[in-house]
């Protein structure tokens, strides 16, 4: 990937109104059978054919072929039980109907390979495919079975190990893996949540990812950020161990966030995916705003290094929004390039 300061989208875009019910997160399929799975790939080639439109360079699935990013890849393992559900309270911030894990985990055929192989057949650009992390994961569920967070977080970086190898294999060039989780539970972090990612992304050569956020913009979340003060320094716990991991990119939410710019200072050396579009707020940015945020992004991390993106998903947004917001990033990471060719001798 040679482009300079590669745009992309952390997640999920907008779904058709035919598919899935708009502006509404994780809203139930509209579609049933063939013509579900039909619909799917048409989102998918919708989603693509608007990235490519608005200047993304590193093209994704808008996850149009998920209804959850989490859950979606949980239904298809074994020893996940979705009709026995428990009430758990979501990353300490929001209570949740959860399936109930009654047994060994495992994974028995491949969950998105057939949906990355279609999403590479659309596009000869870089494509990049996102995977739920393990703590995350087990964030999202009642363990009966296993009855410790660490032992079900390795067994899920196995099958998340033998997902992302397929993938792979499949032409995809980034893997993901989506850590929400990172920014609440440091102290597992420390203790096992890096090795466990990085258990997932053994082997691969893919590049890999990690996209840690303060979520999507429901009310849930942007309560608990109102409580954080004025500084958010959650990243000072995570960054340093992941400056020392495998990992190759580190994604983060920035714009508009009371994230200190010096933090990414801690992950020197790394790629860095910065989100410079805020998903809490319709308000779609300027051109300008979003070269403001990678101008400060600079001082601290190398221009090969930079690839600029949106904070998390855009489900919730209508389709306008979304692409106003896709075009805005674009542009803003225009800015950047022209300033920074002219700044060359």
């Amino acid at each position: 990937m040679h482009t300079l300061l590669p745009t992309s989208i952390v997640g999920s875009l907008p779904k058709p109104s035919w598919l899935a019910e708009p502006e509404t997160l994780w809203s139930p399929w509209k579609l049933q059978g063939d013509a579900l799975v039909q619909g799917k790939h048409d989102a998918l080639r919708i989603a693509v054919h608007e990235q490519r439109q608005h200047g993304i360079d590193i093209i994704s699935d808008g996850e149009q072929t998920r209804q959850h990013f989490v859950t979606t890849f949980i239904e298809h393992l074994t020893g996940v039980d979705f009709e026995q559900r428990e009430t758990v309270r979501i990353r300490d911030r929001y209570d949740a109907s959860v399936p109930t894990v009654v047994g060994a985990v495992s994974r028995e055929k491949p969950v998105f390979v057939e949906d990355a192989k279609f999403l590479r057949q659309q596009t000869d650009q870089p494509i990049k495919w996102a995977l739920p992390g393990p703590m995350t994961m087990i964030d999202t569920l009642y363990d009966r079975h296993y009855k410790s967070r660490e032992k079900l977080a390795w067994e899920f970086a196995t099958i998340l190990n033998q997902e992302a190898r397929e993938l792979q294999a499949a032409g995809v060039d980034i893997i993901q893996f989506d850590e929400p989780a990172f920014n609440v539970f440091h102290d597992e972090v420390q203790d096992w949540g890096v090795a466990a990612l990085e258990r997932a992304a053994e082997g691969l050569r893919a590049e890999t990812a990690v996209h840690i956020c303060y979520g999507y913009g429901i009310k849930a979340n942007t309560d608990w950020k109102a409580t954080l003060g004025p500084e958010w320094r959650h990243y000072e716990k995570s960054f340093p161990l992941l400056q020392q991991s495998t990992i190759d990119i580190v994604s983060l939410e920035c714009h508009h966030s009371r994230v200190p710019m010096d933090l990414i200072e801690l992950i020197r050396g790394k790629k860095v995916m910065l989100g410079a579009i805020d998903v809490a707020s319709e308000t779609i940015e300027t051109p300008e705003d979003v070269a403001d945020t990678l101008r400060k992004a600079l001082k601290f991390v190398a221009p090969d290094k930079l690839l600029p993106s949106s904070n998390c998903g855009m489900a919730p947004f209508s389709r306008n929004v979304a692409r106003g917001k896709m075009k805005a990033l674009t542009a803003g990471a225009d800015i950047i390039r022209e300033e920074l060719t002219a700044a060359r001798p």
